[in-house]
């Protein structure tokens, strides 16, 4: 049996000039920092090895040295194919100063190239990436004008676009796991992620490569359990043993048993969140969770939302996910991003990719950079500096709805929350709501035309697309209209009702989400009066986003009027009430049978003007009455007793 341990300095000698390389890693998860620092260092020491090609799916960086950032180096490499460059400032600048070609891909098509590339397939197909700066009508995610060789092209099959993603030919991969046997065998029992190891190796191997796998240690030839094996030894030419300091668990944390998921976390593992601009907004998205639904949290801003589903006692309700595989429990943040404690499973980022592109996810909630009027959303290029797309464009083309967060200015915004009452004590220097964003990551045209439900949450008002574009629908409670939303927006957005943000948002303490999207409270919203044979709606700032809900409200008006001898008069309060409205036309056909079979005369109202329209237009029945006060819904139905 060939010996396949060598040392970190013979693994590097392995890698030729102009080699294609592929790396795992998220963040600062799963990164085989040994290795990186191998390559660099001989680099560093004799120039070799020279213009290599790398490709790479999630971004491998600590923001500044670590990760893929060792391989910064003019004339390392040569050339670049890459999901996010946020993490890994000294690639991205050779990029951008045309020092080296660049292209930025999205993050789940890389991945999911890796399995095309192990099977021997040309390339993929996909619909990710139509009308963004991926698509070759914008540029198929060229960073610098030298960066001409197509990465994506433009396709119509069956009377639909699509792109084409050519497979590049791999030729070394430079993964990670935590034990190897003498034969080469992976485990990854310590490690946070599998991500896309297994698919990277076969990558490589079949294109007659060198798979070198970095572990932190070493095991008697085939003792380990074949279930744990997650890199069988026949794709690994060769193991290195990494010293400690450059095998952390993530770039935030060295090691924690409860990111293995070998072990349950006990509650409060991860603390509350302070009340600040961020949680105010985790708190505002967190009112979008769709109950037994599953749901993607992105990178930055949206982190927040698991810790307040976790305090408002949610996480059971709701199946949390991000994109490099965890799947249930809480996802971690920061430099921890990517690992998750109590999850259900673990699984390839390849697959996961496959799941999201799917329609898997009910909602997604991802980071918000730049808007424009026409619900384009901007978070992968600022001017000079590159962030990239990572999982974006997949997560946010194929959720089935989309909520946006982020603060509504940037560099410097300071606030202060006193009495329920939000206030700017400093604003912002950088607008972030533009007449157009720098790059389209995510196209609301696209969104808008396929009917596909978007908020953009901020701290002081969230936003809503629509068919004629961005509408602001909410605004915090302390906020002037025109000096903190209007004057620091370059293009005014529609107005057409707008409402105060929820107060509990805004106050110390748990908000009780739990009861509202749970519904608890349905019950307490249905009222009989016998004597008078009237029915009471209370539906004041439900939320109503999906078939069951609907069902709950028809089992319970039935169980409320089937015992009277008769039918009865309504009164329903429609104030605040929300509707998804691929549900508008379901909820109507509820009210009329509810019609049909218990109601005489229903009285609707709503303070709302668009309310009222809306209404209307749900109910276009010329026995319909929609009132703006309840005292008016009230007066008319006394009238007709």
């Amino acid at each position: 049996m060939k010996r396949k341990v060598v040392t970190p300095q013979d693994a590097a000698a392995l890698i030729q000039d102009g080699d294609t390389l592929t790396t795992s890693g998220f963040v600062g998860i799963g990164v085989p920092d040994e290795l990186l620092r191998a390559v660099e260092t001989r680099f560093l020491e004799t120039g070799h090895p020279r213009d290599l090609s790398l490709v790479f799916a999630a971004g491998q960086g600590d923001g500044r040295d670590r990760g893929l950032n060792r391989l910064g180096h003019e004339g390392l490499l040569q050339q670049v194919i890459g999901g996010h460059w946020g993490l890994i400032p000294r690639v991205a600048k050779l990029a951008v100063e045309g020092k080296i070609k660049g292209w930025n891909l999205p993050q789940g098509c890389i991945s999911q190239l890796y399995r095309d590339i192990a099977a021997g397939k040309p390339g993929m197909l996909s619909k990710v990436g139509l009308e963004t700066f991926v698509d070759p009508r914008n540029g198929g995610g060229a960073i610098n004008d030298q960066s001409t060789e197509a990465q994506v092209q433009l396709m119509e099959i069956g009377g639909e676009e699509v792109l084409y993603y050519p497979a590049p030919k791999l030729t070394v991969a430079l993964l990670r796991g935590t034990t190897a046997d003498e034969a080469g065998n992976i485990t990854m029992e310590r490690e946070a992620l599998v991500l896309d190891n297994l698919a990277q190796a076969m990558a490589v191997k079949n294109s007659g490569g060198v798979v070198i796998v970095q572990v932190e240690r070493l095991a008697r030839a085939h003792t380990l359990p074949a279930r744990e094996v997650q890199i069988p030894g026949i794709l690994v030419d060769a193991v290195v043993v990494s010293r400690p300091e450059n095998h952390v668990q993530t770039y935030a944390t060295p090691f924690s048993h409860g990111f293995t998921n070998r072990i349950r976390s006990p509650e409060g593992e991860i603390p509350p969140m302070p009340l600040d601009p961020r949680k105010i907004i985790a708190r505002r998205c967190a009112f979008e969770l769709p109950v037994n639904g599953v749901v993607n949290l992105g990178i930055g801003m949206p982190e927040g939302v698991a810790n307040v589903a976790a305090e408002e006692g949610l996480l059971s309700h709701v199946t949390l996910t991000a994109e490099p595989g965890v799947v249930g429990g809480q996802p971690a943040s920061g430099l921890d991003f990517g690992a998750a404690i109590n999850t259900d499973a673990v699984i390839p980022q390849n697959n996961q990719f496959d799941f999201y592109d799917g329609g898997g996810l009910d909602m997604a909630c991802l980071g918000l950079a730049q808007a424009d009027a026409a619900g384009n959303v901007n978070v992968s290029r600022f001017g000079p500096r590159l962030a990239g797309a990572g999982g974006f464009i997949n997560i946010s083309q194929n959720a089935t709805r989309v909520v946006f967060a982020g603060t509504f200015t940037a560099k410097g915004l300071d606030v202060a929350i006193t009495d329920g009452q939000l206030q700017i004590k400093r604003e912002g220097s950088s607008q972030k709501f533009l007449p157009e964003v720098e790059q389209i990551t995510f196209s609301g045209a696209r969104a808008a035309r396929l009917g596909q439900p978007v908020l953009y949450v901020t701290e002081r008002c969230v936003f809503e697309l629509t068919d004629k574009g961005v509408a602001l629908v909410e605004i915090a409670p302390g906020i002037d209209l025109q000096r903190d939303i209007l004057d620091q927006m370059e293009q005014p957005p529609i107005i057409n009702d707008l409402h105060l943000m929820d107060a509990r948002i805004f106050a110390p303490g748990e908000m009780g989400l739990r009861r509202d999207l749970l519904h608890l409270d349905l019950p307490e919203r249905i009222a009989v009066d016998a004597d008078e044979r009237r029915l009471y709606l209370n539906f004041e700032k439900m939320r109503v986003r999906n078939q069951s809900e609907i069902d709950r409200v028809a089992q319970l008006v039935t169980e409320a009027c089937t015992p009277l001898p008769g039918p009865v008069d309504v009164i329903v309060n429609y104030d605040g009430f929300f509707i998804d409205e691929a549900l508008e036309k379901s909820w109507a056909n509820m009210v009329a049978d509810m019609h049909a079979r218990f109601y005489r005369t229903v009285s609707r109202y709503s303070g709302s003007a668009f309310m009222r329209m809306k209404l209307q237009e749900v109910f276009p029945d010329a026995r319909t009455h929609i009132f703006e006060t309840s005292e008016q819904a009230r007066s008319f139905l006394d009238s007709k007793a």
